[in-house]
Formats: C-alpha cells, structure tokens, sequence
C-alpha cells in the first residue's frame, strides 16, 4: 500500500468513526468508565441539603460560618486497546472483514477516549507481539494507532491470547480502561485473562462473521484455515454438516460467554455485516 493510499484509508476511518464518537458515544463513555476517584475542587458556603460530612470545618472556623469541599471526579484515565490482528482475523464475507471491523471499533474507542482527554495505547498481537504502542494523549497518536492497524503486515498467522495479555500485564501495571478485540479464536487463556481482569477494568469485543455461524448452502464448498493454510472441503448442502456446523458453534459461543462471566470481564459481540452502534451503546449502559 502506497502513503497516499494509507493517508485516504486512514482520513476515511477517521471522518466515520470520529463523527460517531462525537455525536454519539462521548457521553455513554464517560458514564461507563469512571475516573480513579474523586478530587477536591474547591470550597464553598453550604447550602441547605448539603451533607454533613462534606463541612470542612477548619474553614469553617477562620470564616465564622460553615463551608464544605467541593469534589469532583478525577477524569484522566488510561485506555489500552488489545487488537487480534491474526490471519482469521482478515476474512469477512458480507460488508466487510472482521480486521476492518476492528479498525472502526478501535478508532470509535480511542476517539471517545480522547475527548475525555484520556491516553491511548495499543498491543497488536497475532501467535506473538506485533506492535505495542505506549499511551499519548492526542489526535496524531490516535491516527497512528489507525495508521498500524491498517498497515500492518502480520509476522504471525495464529492466535496467541494469554502472550499478549502477559505482556500488557507485564507493561501496563497501573490500572486501565482496556478493550480487547478478536475473534476468539483460541483457547487455554483463562488464567490470564483472569489475571488481567482483576488488575484492568478489561471489557472483550468479540468479532463474528455470519460464516462462523452458518454455512450457506452452496454445494461443496472449500474452507481455508487462514491461520494454518489448510483446505476442508464441506458438503454444504447436506442439512446434517450445517447443523453440525452450527451446534458447534453455539457450544463455542456458550464456552466464551461462561468464560468471561467467571473472569469478571464484560463482553460484546459485534457483526461484520451489522451495525455496530446497538451494541456499544447496550454495553455502556449497563456499566453506566
């Protein structure tokens, strides 16, 4: 990909999502993802109502009638996006593929965090460690996490979920807001992805196309592992290999919701060939 192509790539994300997270999202994120606490502000007369714990009573005494502290939430948080940028990640058969979807919810994420003026980070990870992208603050930071994602030529074909919250554990040891993004497809991850639950306030995007679920029926049909290069040949329209197909996918998808139910971790799932906001929008309310 040329720099002028990139550049338009990067400008057509950024007018579609960052229009979506001004208008739509800025508020629903900062309900959904509190601040670290709440800071004194500043001191004033009390009012009627006013509780009784918040007099401060040494001003109170220099002005001879009562004041209290005035607090207010500290906002600056640390986002950190974890992005599954791993070969099943690449494929998609209706609008779009799961990569560019994880494009627009990473832009959509790392936008609404910057206006709460809040630091932005990145791991891009496949079977290893492809980028890891300190927290900035700032619209040129955010346009270079779109400009990676976009760019990036994965080193590595398979999955490897536990390495790359072991290394987000191992660099982030303060507490952040964090997303991690894929499609799940991996196991034997449990152990740190409740390690990363407990010490983040970690939530999982999980990205679908309508293939995982159901095959269509279209005679035999030539599925590649992209993330092993190996061809399986399916007989689709047999009515018994699309139901098995499917149940095996439902039992997936109940494995995965168990999971982060025992983690601690909120979760989402997000179409290719589905809008995208619903489903954000139902995720910030109930953590608001």
């Amino acid at each position: 990909m040329d720099t002028t192509e990139l550049i338009q790539r990067v400008r057509r994300v950024e007018l579609k999502t960052r229009g979506l997270s001004d208008r739509i999202f800025s508020g629903e994120y900062h309900s959904a993802f509190k601040g670290r606490g709440m800071a004194f502000s500043e001191n004033r007369e009390y009012q009627h109502g006013d509780e009784i714990r918040t007099i401060d009573w040494n001003v109170t005494a220099r002005m001879g009638h009562p004041y209290v502290k005035v607090f207010e939430e500290e906002r600056e948080l640390t986002v950190f996006l974890l992005l599954d940028v791993s070969g099943s990640n690449a494929t998609g058969t209706r609008q779009r593929t799961k990569r560019e979807l994880i494009t627009e919810l990473s832009a959509v994420l790392a936008f609404s965090a910057m206006g709460n003026n809040d630091k932005v980070g990145a791991i891009l990870f496949s079977d290893r460690i492809e980028r890891f992208i300190p927290p900035k603050k700032g619209r040129s930071h955010v346009l270079r996490i779109i400009r990676e994602i976009i760019e990036i030529d994965p080193e590595g074909k398979g999955t490897d979920i536990s390495s790359a919250l072991a290394h987000f554990l191992s660099a982030m040891k303060k507490r952040t807001i964090s997303f991690l993004i894929s499609d799940f497809r991996d196991e034997d991850f449990e152990q740190t992805l409740k390690q990363a639950g407990r010490r983040h306030d970690l939530v999982a995007l999980r990205v679908e196309d309508p293939i995982d679920r159901t095959l269509p029926n279209v005679g035999w049909l030539p599925l590649q592992d992209p993330e092993t290069s190996q061809i399986r040949w399916m007989q689709t329209s047999s009515k018994r290999v699309r139901k098995k197909h499917a149940l095996a996918e439902m039992e997936r998808e109940e494995a995965l919701k168990s999971l982060f139910v025992r983690s601690g971790v909120d979760q989402a799932v997000l179409m290719t060939d589905q809008p995208y906001v619903q489903p954000l929008m139902q995720l910030f309310d109930r953590r608001g």
